[in-house]
């Protein structure tokens, strides 16, 4: 099982936050979970009635803490590609 954590222990959590509200204001990060398997955090986020899961490498978000534009690129791609995803969506 994946262990629930704080927006306190993932690093570079305002960028991600950040990134999701310039996409749609209207988004929510409801849960964080980290992946051990993978070593990423899974962020789930809310629209009004709809779910939708990013996963996010551990790495990816330690390096952000430095600003790289590189990263920020790469992390913008992989909210995009999941948010625009009409699969990622589900009814809750």
């Amino acid at each position: 099982m994946d262990r629930q954590v704080t927006k306190e222990e993932v690093p570079s959590y305002e960028i991600v936050e950040e990134k999701i509200r310039e996409i749609d204001g209207s988004i929510i990060i409801l849960r964080i979970f980290y992946i051990f398997m993978h070593i990423a955090y899974k962020f789930q986020v809310i629209k009004n009635d709809k779910l939708c899961t990013v996963e996010i490498p551990r790495k990816l978000l330690e390096g952000l803490r430095s600003r790289n534009l590189m990263l920020e690129e790469e992390l913008n791609r992989i909210i995009n590609t999941s948010l625009e995803h009409s699969d990622c969506w589900n009814k809750v």
